[in-house]
């Protein structure tokens, strides 16, 4: 399985970006999203920024990590990882739902 890793713009070298979060610091290329200035949040992905994220999107993409970190480690107490999605009923996204 492959998962992008939400990492934060910290500096940018033509193309490239230096981008960090969460003790991970990786070289991005930048091609994709365009030059983005310190302090986005991307989502890289073999090597290359592939989305421009929110910071509640970036946000919500590193608790689901850390919640799969968890869940790897043995502890299925993963509630506090998903406040957004506890107590709600889950929703398809707009351009699931059927077409009235």
């Amino acid at each position: 399985m492959c998962i992008g890793v939400p990492l934060c713009v910290v500096s940018s070298e033509g193309s490239f970006a230096w981008c960090e979060a969460d003790g991970v610091r990786e070289q991005l290329d930048m091609m994709l999203v365009g030059e983005q200035p310190a302090g986005t949040w991307v989502l890289g992905f073999n090597g290359a920024a592939r989305q421009v994220l929110s910071d509640a999107e970036a946000g919500h993409t590193r608790a689901a990590r850390r919640a799969l970190a968890a869940v790897l480690q043995g502890d299925a107490r993963i509630d506090e990882f998903f406040a957004d999605l506890v107590g709600r009923e889950p929703e398809l996204p707009a351009h699931l739902r059927a077409l009235p």
